[in-house]
């Protein structure tokens, strides 16, 4: 099988879509660098700073309320195009913002253009990937916005470092207000670089065949299928293992979703996706600082602290793409998930024990509980979302369990300052540790073990 797999063409159509993912996570992340600038420029109150930082989640919810609907009716393509167009709207009006209100506007489009590339991107490369690779392909997504996660956070210590050193030579005005002045509007307009290399780039990849057919373009479909088939007999082999689940027109089959199995599988998706968010793993990612900073740690040094999460997060999940297809999706969770559990109830020992402990003793257990988080859960999610649900509705049913997803983003992220002033870091450790174990049940009772099958089998699955 694999001789007569293009398994190389297939690794650039999924590396060029999880650029996307890269965006997500840089612009998901960059806003921790800029808190306190754009506080302090604007007198922001309480209430309007985290409506600044929440502002992007409300225009990710919104993403990813259409962005199936687009995917749907334009394709995954030209839907990966229109969020491309956004991020680098949203980079330019981000640096150059005169008042809240803009900053605030342009944060939204931005959030848009991230809550559709979180449904298209990781589809995309499902689509277009074959059952023995696709868990690894789709993980090259996640691997991108842990990527986005520590680039943010490089560049906002790159670009400040710069602000205070070499910037005050700039001969242009609009650019040392950018890079010196006002670096926060530098470090939130830069995603527009890879914003537009990732619009251009995206003209050198075809459309879903999946999504071909389902508009009856056949001859489209098998011109794409014969790119990542080298055979041309397993090509159209491909070809009518597709067909034989479309039936009827191109449009979407709403009937699906009256099936109970299939409605089973997307309340499936929706409840550990929005469960997974309060597992822990954004508000260790969101306020990293600010709860190293409650067990005694300078400034500095709980910033060190969260680069050192930021380079854990990505390491262990390019591991995580070597061995999902090898391992399987279900065994990775329950591996990594007992260890999440494991090591968020010795966080929250440590904080009871009253930080008797050195503060290496609390870094380890962090970094542990991000290794379990990435290696299982981040790195799972979004393979299960983008091969569970049939074709005709893969793009409604992903955009209604993303947005169960981002949801549960959005309130863990306003909820974990009020979790950790009214519980503690010890009690908030422990509700963490106690939302694993329905995650845990969910996936260990009603979901199947994808590896190796092709989506046309786990449809099947659902249907049947």
């Amino acid at each position: 099988m694999n001789e007569k797999i293009n398994i190389r063409y297939i690794k650039f159509l999924s590396s060029v879509a999880a650029v996307g993912g890269f965006l997500f996570g840089y612009d998901t992340a960059v806003i921790s660098g800029t808190i306190a600038q754009v506080s302090s420029q604007f007198g922001l109150s309480t209430v309007e700073q985290g409506w600044y930082v929440g502002c992007a989640l409300i225009g990710s919810i919104l993403g990813v309320s259409i962005g199936g609907f687009l995917g749907d009716k334009y394709g995954r393509k030209k839907t990966l195009f229109i969020a491309a167009v956004l991020f680098f709207i949203s980079a330019v009006f981000c640096a150059f913002s005169l008042q809240l209100e803009q900053l605030v506007i342009a944060r939204m489009i931005g959030g848009v253009g991230i809550g559709v590339v979180s449904i298209i991107s990781p589809m995309y490369i499902s689509e277009l990937s074959v059952a023995e690779y696709r868990g690894r392909l789709v993980s090259l997504y996640q691997l991108a916005v842990t990527i986005g996660f520590l680039g943010a956070y490089l560049v906002n210590y790159a670009l400040l470092k710069y602000s205070l050193t070499n910037a005050q030579h700039l001969e242009y005005s609009w650019m040392k207000l950018i890079f010196c002045d006002e670096v926060w509007r530098g470090m939130l307009g830069v995603s527009g670089i890879p914003a537009v290399l990732f619009f251009f780039i995206l003209f050198f990849i075809p459309e879903s065949p999946r999504w071909l057919l389902l508009k009856n373009k056949e001859k489209q479909a098998e011109l794409v299928l014969r790119r990542v088939y080298l055979s041309q007999n397993a090509a159209q082999n491909e070809l009518d293992k597709i067909r034989s689940v479309l039936t009827g027109t191109g449009k979407l089959d709403w009937s699906l979703l009256k099936q109970s199995n299939v409605r089973k599988a997307v309340l499936i998706g929706a409840a550990i996706a929005i469960l997974g968010q309060f597992m822990g793993v954004n508000a260790v990612l969101y306020y990293g600082p600010t709860i190293f900073e409650k067990i005694g740690l300078s400034g500095d040094d709980s910033l060190l602290y969260q680069v050192i999460v930021g380079l854990v997060n990505v390491l262990t999940t390019i591991l995580a793409v070597f061995i999902i297809d090898r391992v399987g999706r279900k065994k990775l969770v329950y591996l990594g998930v007992s260890g999440m559990v494991i090591f968020l109830l010795l966080i929250a020992f440590y904080f009871v024990s009253g930080n008797s402990f050195p503060n290496i003793i609390i870094l380890i257990c962090f970094l542990a509980y991000v290794f379990c988080c990435a290696i299982s859960i981040s790195a799972v999610i979004w393979v299960l979302l983008s091969e569970m649900y049939p074709n005709k509705i893969r793009a409604v049913a992903m955009s209604l369990t993303g947005l169960s997803l981002w949801i549960g983003t959005y309130l863990i992220g306003q909820l974990t300052p009020w979790l950790l002033e009214n519980l503690g870091p010890a009690g908030t450790f422990f509700f963490f540790a106690l939302m694993c174990i329905p995650y845990l049940f969910i996936v260990w009772k009603w979901i199947p073990e994808t590896t190796g099958k092709s989506l046309e089998d786990i449809e099947r699955h659902w249907i049947h």
